[in-house]
C-alpha cells in the first residue's frame, strides 16, 4: 500500500508549490493582480486537496461512505467486476468536496480494473458505462464481495489509486481520489440494504451507507 497523507493529500503538492511559486514571482515584478490571482488559485487547491481525518464507526456489519457528497441514485445494476446484479449506490463529488476517497470495509483487494472512457457529466446514469473509471473488489472476512468504482467526470480528468492488488483494507483507510469533481458507485452484497437515502450527504470514511438485512 502505497504511503498515505494526512491534512493534505499528497497529489496536491507539486500543484500547490507551483501556484505559490508563481504567485511570489508576480509579487516580485510587482505584478500585484497576477499575484492576487494565483493566491486564490493556491488557496483553493489546499481547499480542494484537503484530506480531514475521520472517526470511523466500529460497529459490526456495516459499511462506510466512500466519498463525501450527495447521494444521487439508489438502485440495482451490474456491477462491472463481476457481472452481478446488485443495489448500487451513487455518491456525487461536486468541487468543493473532499476528494479522497475511503474504503467502505475492511477485507482484501482482489482485483482492480481500470476502464478508459469518455468525460461525461458524472451525475448521468450511462457516466457509470462510458465514462474513465477504475473499479475495486474486495472480498471481506465473512467472503462478501463489495465493488466500488471511481467515476471521472466532466471537468474530472485523472483517477488516482493508491492501492494495489492483495493489499489489506481496513474499513474507512483511504485508497485514492479523483481530481475535480467525479462519482463514487458503491455496489453492495445481497445480504446489505441501503442505510442512506436520495438527496443525503455523506463523509467517507464517517458515514454509514450501508446495514446487514435483519
Amino acid at each position: 500500500m502505497k504511503n498515505e497523507s494526512i491534512g493534505i493529500a499528497k497529489e496536491g503538492y507539486p500543484v500547490i508549490a507551483l501556484l505559490a511559486v508563481t504567485a511570489v514571482i508576480f509579487a516580485i515584478f510587482q505584478c500585484y493582480l497576477g499575484a492576487l490571482l494565483f493566491l486564490a488559485l493556491l488557496w483553493f487547491s489546499v481547499y480542494f486537496f484537503r484530506d480531514p481525518e475521520r472517526v470511523v464507526p466500529s460497529a459490526e456489519n456495516i459499511a462506510v461512505s466512500p466519498a463525501d457528497g450527495k447521494i444521487i441514485r439508489i438502485q440495482k445494476k451490474q456491477d462491472p467486476v463481476s457481472g452481478e446484479e446488485k443495489t448500487c449506490i451513487s455518491i456525487f463529488m461536486n468541487l468543493f468536496s473532499v476528494h479522497v476517497n475511503r474504503s467502505p470495509v475492511s477485507g482484501t483487494l482482489q482485483k482492480i480494473a481500470y476502464f478508459p472512457g469518455k468525460f461525461l457529466n458524472a451525475s448521468f446514469d450511462k457516466a457509470s458505462t462510458d465514462n474513465e473509471r477504475c473499479a475495486y473488489l474486495v472480498t471481506d472476512g465473512q467472503d462478501k464481495s463489495w465493488v466500488f468504482v471511481q467515476i471521472s467526470g466532466l471537468i474530472a480528468r485523472r483517477i488516482v489509486c493508491r492501492a494495489d492488488e492483495g493489499d489489506t483494507l481496513k474499513r474507512g483507510q483511504r485508497f485514492g481520489l479523483i481530481r475535480f469533481g467525479s462519482r463514487v458507485d458503491l455496489y453492495i452484497p445481497d445480504e446489505y440494504e441501503s442505510a442512506v437515502k436520495i438527496g443525503e450527504q455523506v463523509f467517507a470514511g464517517q458515514s454509514i451507507i450501508a446495514k446487514k438485512q435483519g
